[in-house]
């Protein structure tokens, strides 16, 4: 049975994702910070695991990541999904606290993630794995009143970019899927203020999250973009 860690699994995309992934026979880890909603799907399904930490805490990831992989054998891949948005608002209204939680979440959370399975996977035997970061439309193309997001949302980009040459050596594949307007709770409260907004269903972004987790070894998605068809990304300026 293959398995497959998913930060920020408690809700939105990694809910939906890791749901895709138990239906379709892996085990799951389920991390997040928010016990109950993971211990739902645990109790659902056998081959769930929770796994209630914060990402930004180094050693509790550490302890996560060492209870998944003693209870699975080794770990086939890692959905780096785990992220917030902060205000939306011009960079001088945002205070620097706000900025230094976000980045926290979304770069020291997710390079905690991918430093684990990096590691886990390089050692592992059979040697390989995949990493997938949850990069963002505002990785290539930003919204406005969103730097503190989109800043974020670059900077996994590189991370991306990096861990697929540095995994090489070691078959370990790592790639970016950018989601625009999938119906988290992040987007349903922006939909809320914008109720023109374009939107499609979670599910299209979790099934596209298991295809690029099932393709061989030899095979790998860089960058898979997967929207809304009418979102005004294509054409914007």
């Amino acid at each position: 049975m293959k398995s497959i860690l998913i930060t920020g699994a408690s809700s939105g995309i990694g809910r939906a994702t890791a749901l895709e992934f138990l239906n379709a026979g892996w085990r799951v880890g389920l991390l997040a910070r928010r016990a109950i909603a993971l211990n739902e799907v645990a109790q659902a399904h056998e081959n769930a695991i929770a796994l209630p930490c914060d990402v930004t805490d180094a050693q509790a990831m550490q302890d996560a990541f060492a209870r998944f992989i003693a209870k699975a054998g080794r770990l086939d891949a890692l959905f780096n999904n785990a992220g917030i948005f902060g205000v939306s608002a011009p960079i001088d209204e945002v205070p620097l606290d706000t900025f230094d939680q976000v980045v926290a979440v979304n770069l020291r959370g997710m390079f905690i993630a991918a430093r684990l399975a990096f590691g886990e996977m390089r050692n592992q035997t059979p040697q390989g794995g995949r990493i997938i970061n949850n990069g963002s439309l505002s990785a290539h193309v930003p919204r406005e009143g969103s730097i503190c997001y989109t800043t974020t949302k670059h900077a996994i980009t590189g991370m991306t970019r990096t861990l697929s040459l540095d995994g090489r050596p070691y078959d370990i594949a790592c790639g970016q899927i950018d989601i625009g307007n999938a119906t988290s709770e992040m987007v349903v409260a922006l939909k809320e203020v914008q109720p023109d907004m374009q939107v499609m269903d979670v599910a299209h972004a979790a099934r596209s999250v298991l295809h690029m987790a099932q393709l061989p070894a030899d095979a790998n998605v860089q960058f898979m973009t997967v929207m809304a068809t009418k979102m005004p990304y294509i054409g914007r300026g």
